[in-house]
């Protein structure tokens, strides 16, 4: 195996440019001919396919997004898609090919190593909801933009006695809403595995202002679980906050990576670039107990979410 590539697939996460880099820097050191494929699995299908060196991975590392771009591309699904991308990886004589991504993304890597190309998934996603590994690449950033805001908030709502409703990215995933409740010390966190009562959170807000005369309160909200503005309307009507609604969005993705994100991201590159030089395939990077470990992507894919029960404790124990 002489030619190896690399892909970003899905939602961008700080810290992809890192990995880029690192896939770049220690294939050519090990003898790789290394390839960026554009546009994720849409620009694989397309042939958007470029011989990347040194000087192309100069200065990424501080940068958030990915330089090779991303896309979500569900025919990939189908035989005949997979087909025309591999032919043209064969065309170039490129073997190996890493993919950085979520779960979508790995099984794009699972259905191409059963094809014969040498696939090593890389988990990226700020959500932190990739099965087998500890943490993802992104995850420390999109944390930190959040507590960043959230920081802000707190200060303008203490002068105007506000309860501020902030929508968290993550979905049915709650690491992000759970881990930002704790580091920003919010009065309330609802999340898929808190179940949501509105009266209770009314009661609950009207205690924290008349026992404990708190001049402000944060509620951190996954997305997708209720209508902020509307919860933000309710409490100006029937407590003493003046409620207000915020969307984080796709702030939470930008910004530049962490140092944590960093070098977890350079440290899963390595690791898939020497897993390339066995010829392993099949296999994606993970992190367990702060050491990088490979299973197989079949397996990571079936194992259990974690669950955040201790960290919910934890946060009921604060509050």
């Amino acid at each position: 195996m002489r030619k190896i590539a690399v892909l970003t697939s899905g939602g961008d996460a700080p810290g992809m440019n890192a990995a880029i880099r690192g896939i770049v820097r220690v294939g050519i050191k090990r003898g790789f001919e290394v390839y960026g494929v554009y546009e994720g699995y849409q620009g694989l299908v397309a042939n958007q396919i470029e011989k990347l060196g040194y000087s192309d991975v100069s200065e990424v590392l501080a940068k958030g997004g990915t330089l090779l771009q991303s896309s979500r591309l569900l025919e990939f699904k189908e035989d005949a898609v997979q087909e025309k991308a591999i032919q043209n990886l064969k065309k170039r004589g490129i073997e190996g090919l890493i993919v950085i991504g979520g779960d979508g993304s790995y099984r794009g890597a699972l259905a191409l190593s059963r094809k014969g190309i040498n696939c090593i998934a890389i988990p990226g996603t700020i959500d932190n909801d990739i099965h087998g590994t500890d943490e993802t690449i992104g995850f420390h950033t999109a944390l930190n933009n959040i507590i960043d805001a959230v920081n802000k908030l707190r200060d303008t709502s203490s002068s105007h006695h506000r309860c501020f409703v902030v929508e968290v990215m993550g979905n049915h995933a709650d690491n992000l809403a759970i881990y930002a409740a704790i580091a920003c010390g919010s009065e309330v966190v609802i999340t898929d595995k808190t179940g949501y009562d509105e009266n209770q959170i009314i009661e609950l807000l009207k205690v924290n202002e008349k026992e404990y005369h708190k001049r402000h309160a944060i509620v951190i909200v996954s997305e997708r679980i209720l209508d902020v503005e509307r919860l933000a309307q309710r409490i100006s009507e029937e407590t003493g906050f003046s409620g207000r609604s915020i969307v984080l969005g796709h702030i939470q993705r930008g910004g530049t990576p962490t140092p944590e994100d960093r070098i977890l991201a350079s440290r899963m590159a390595e690791a898939a670039v020497h897993l390339l030089l066995e010829r392993k395939t099949g296999l994606c990077v993970c992190l367990k107990d702060s050491k990088i470990v490979a299973k197989s992507i079949d397996d990571a894919l079936n194992e259990e979410n974690e669950n955040h029960e201790e960290l919910y404790k934890l946060f009921y124990d604060l509050v």
